[in-house]
């Protein structure tokens, strides 16, 4: 087989909070991958679509921005996304009520780096080849995709980075994958705060548009081997 694949990851709610409200109580790590011989096809696919709803190539598509007016871009987008066999989305979600980082000896980092490795350990094929893209977050963000690559590759015996070849940072604006990786982990988080719809009209629709294709709520695990869209909800021990 030895294909390459790309792997663009994107993170929300991530960061430790002293006080948990319902704007930050669900930390959700995505992404999606896709063969590196059918990324600039994909990518011709979303700069089509946002040229059909007239919206500039340099514009960047948001979970933020998802408002009345651009609705029909971002609901062409989740259904190119379904429609496109070769992109395939897995995220965790972790409710942050139910993290006791001091029972189990661990910091709130450590806890980051183990769910990222859950999230991303689903994608790995040994047989295949791997670059993973992570959003450029902060001044820190190179520190934590060394560390990151070191532990997915511990974790696969990949210890001559065969496997794994890369981890790099990137821009969203400058990669179109990244921004529907962004696009489905805020409407995950969204379901997740307002379970009943929140009021945003048009977000409310891009949740139910997704819930409709997935066939899931977005509050609930898949089963394992939902190879398209796959969702882990993360329990603490009880």
């Amino acid at each position: 087989m030895n294909e390459l694949y790309n792997i663009y990851c994107d993170e929300s709610c991530h960061l430790q909070s002293q006080t948990i409200n319902k704007d930050n109580r669900f930390m959700v790590l995505g992404g999606i991958s896709c063969q590196f011989s059918k990324k600039d096809e994909i990518f011709n696919c979303i700069k089509s679509i946002k040229k059909e709803g007239n919206m500039s190539n340099l514009a960047e598509m948001k979970w933020t921005k998802v408002a009345n007016g651009k609705l029909d871009i971002y609901k062409n987008l989740i259904n190119y996304f379904f429609d496109c066999d070769e992109l395939s989305f897995r995220a965790i979600i972790i409710d942050k009520e139910q993290l006791n980082h001091e029972q189990y000896n661990q910091t709130h980092n450590d806890f980051y780096y183990k769910s990222y490795w859950q999230m991303l350990e689903w994608f790995i094929d040994p047989q295949n080849k791997y670059h993973i893209y992570l959003d450029l977050k902060d001044t820190k963000g190179s520190q934590k995709i060394k560390k990151l690559q070191t532990i997915l590759c511990n974790s696969k015996h990949d210890f001559d980075r065969k496997v794994i070849e890369k981890t790099q940072e990137i821009r969203s604006h400058e990669i179109a994958i990244l921004q529907l990786v962004d696009l489905l982990i805020g409407a995950i988080s969204y379901a997740n705060r307002y379970p009943n719809g929140g009021l945003s009209k048009a977000k409310n629709e891009i949740v139910k548009l997704i819930q409709d294709r997935s066939k899931n709520s977005l509050q609930l695990s898949t089963s394992l081997g939902a190879r398209k869209f796959n969702l882990f909800c993360w329990e603490g021990k009880k």
